[in-house]
């Protein structure tokens, strides 16, 4: 890997591990304000009157961008360096967050989201690869570490936050998005302090030609890994898109904050189960997240079928390991054999499947209810990552038998 000749021009950077912590801390911001809007969403429904189609369409307006941005910008900071693709998505992000701050009507949320998903989508791949590149050489893997838990644990915090603002100040709740704005103006500095890990190259203009390119050393192993990628996600899909409806049905109207906990639950206790399995080999780490994903979505279906609130968070959390773990498998496996050139465009590739994954089936899934109704909704739902999990599983074991003969 070649640091890129400018970073001498300057006396004042961040040291290699302080960037690397600041840009963990970039990447966790950004998921947790892609979630921040999701616990208000009933607010602004019963506030402006908008019908249930209008949530359909900011849930796609986020979606749709955040792919568009993928398939284009996704390997771009491969050429043009990681910082100034980060500051131009970290410029979007901030202009995202006023839009929602002075939202007054359905529009401006559609637009926000619009923003906001074309900022994430083309900071995805920069910052996985260049947490990468920043990580101590004493603490190989860690920035790999991070790329599967810093999404997690941002999605947490993001949805907690704001759903202890509908609680504690429902008539405040724009002060979610001024919290993270402030965030994201600090980053911007702090990235314009950080170093660059990468010489620019040919080829920018080339690489915005909207693609989903996966390196010929990794195509063979991504047929058995991607799978639990589709699983982890469209789980994460469910919950993000069905899962406050359902705790709705279950405990009543009246339950603001445990909207925001079911989002934690998945991904709060995935993010831990990230850190805590980062030292694991990655085909142990990709059998334990199908596991305990098979677990928690067979007692999803239990709890979908009693109406157990409880059983039902139970079953988040235990399938919150295998969000964590499985996505950590996937990324442990395919990562380390990419180029360095490569990593960006290759996280940009799984996270448009990822993604795909995450919307597809729920937006399936919210036109569902109208003739199926919401809980046999989320238990076909429920079961269709089961059997994924066990597809996954079975294919790993299969291959593992047959390497050993």
């Amino acid at each position: 890997m070649q640091v890129a000749p400018e970073v001498s021009k300057y006396r004042m950077r961040l040291r290699p591990a302080a960037a690397f912590w600041l840009q963990s801390s970039v990447l966790v911001v950004l998921m947790a304000a892609s979630s921040a809007p999701s616990p208000l969403y009933p607010l602004y429904q019963n506030q402006w009157g908008f019908p249930p189609v209008v949530l359909t369409m900011i849930f796609a307006a986020y979606v749709l961008a955040l792919l568009a941005s993928l398939l284009t910008v996704g390997s771009l900071s491969d050429h043009l360096g990681r910082r100034p693709v980060l500051l131009a998505c970290l410029g979007l992000e901030i202009v995202s967050m006023v839009v929602f701050i002075s939202a007054g009507s359905e529009v401006p949320l559609i637009m926000a989201r619009l923003i906001q998903g074309l900022a994430t989508g083309g900071a995805i791949g920069a910052l996985g690869a260049y947490l990468i590149e920043l990580e101590a050489p004493v603490r190989a893997g860690l920035g790999t570490v991070f790329n599967g838990a810093g999404p997690a644990v941002g999605l947490a915090a993001g949805a907690v936050a704001s759903s202890l603002v509908v609680a504690a100040a429902p008539a405040a709740i724009s002060s979610i998005y001024v919290a993270l704005l402030v965030l994201l103006v600090l980053q911007v500095i702090g990235t314009v302090l950080s170093p660059e890990t990468i010489t620019r190259t040919p080829g920018a203009a080339a690489s915005l030609r909207p693609r989903v390119h996966f390196p010929a050393a990794v195509r063979s192993t991504a047929v058995w890994v991607l799978p639990a990628a589709v699983a982890t996600w469209s789980l994460g899909g469910l919950i993000l898109s069905l899962g406050p409806s359902i705790i709705r049905a279950m405990a009543g109207p009246d339950t603001a904050v445990l909207t925001g906990l079911i989002v934690a639950a998945l991904t709060g206790t995935g993010g831990i189960a990230t850190l805590v399995l980062g030292s694991v080999p990655a085909p142990k780490v990709l059998r334990i997240g199908m596991i305990a994903l098979i677990a928690g979505m067979a007692a999803t279906i239990a709890a979908l079928t009693t109406g157990s609130v409880g059983l039902y968070f139970a079953a988040t959390i235990i399938a919150g390991v295998g969000f964590g773990a499985g996505f950590l498998g996937v990324l442990r496996t395919l990562l380390p054999q990419a180029a360095p050139h490569e990593r960006a465009g290759l996280l940009s590739a799984v996270y448009v499947v990822s993604y795909l994954a995450n919307s597809v089936p729920a937006i399936a899934a919210g036109a569902l209810i109208s003739s199926l109704g919401l809980t046999p909704t989320a238990t076909g739902y429920a079961g269709m990552v089961l059997l994924l999990s066990a597809f996954v599983l079975t294919g790993q074991i299969t291959r593992t038998q047959s390497d050993q003969k």
